[in-house]
């Protein structure tokens, strides 16, 4: 049975009121804006490059930026 079929079947079954009901649910389920889509994972979005950062490198920059710090000439 299609989603169709089902929810016809299922909406005859319902009083003439309830039947109101649905139609003012589904008007303002077509009212609310679509949901955002996923975000897509960044892990591997520049592997083609084929740059590989080590341990050692990072930790090689953080003692760079940090070698000064903090400065007295302020």
């Amino acid at each position: 049975m299609s989603i169709e079929s089902s929810v016809i079947e299922k909406v005859l079954a319902l009083t003439p009121d309830q039947q109101r009901e649905v139609i003012e649910f589904v008007e303002s389920l077509k009212k609310r804006p679509n949901p955002t889509p996923a975000r897509r994972s960044l892990m591997g979005m520049f592997s083609h490059l084929n740059v590989h950062v080590s341990e050692e490198d990072i930790a090689e920059a953080r003692r760079e930026m940090w070698s000064n710090f903090p400065r007295e000439d302020f």
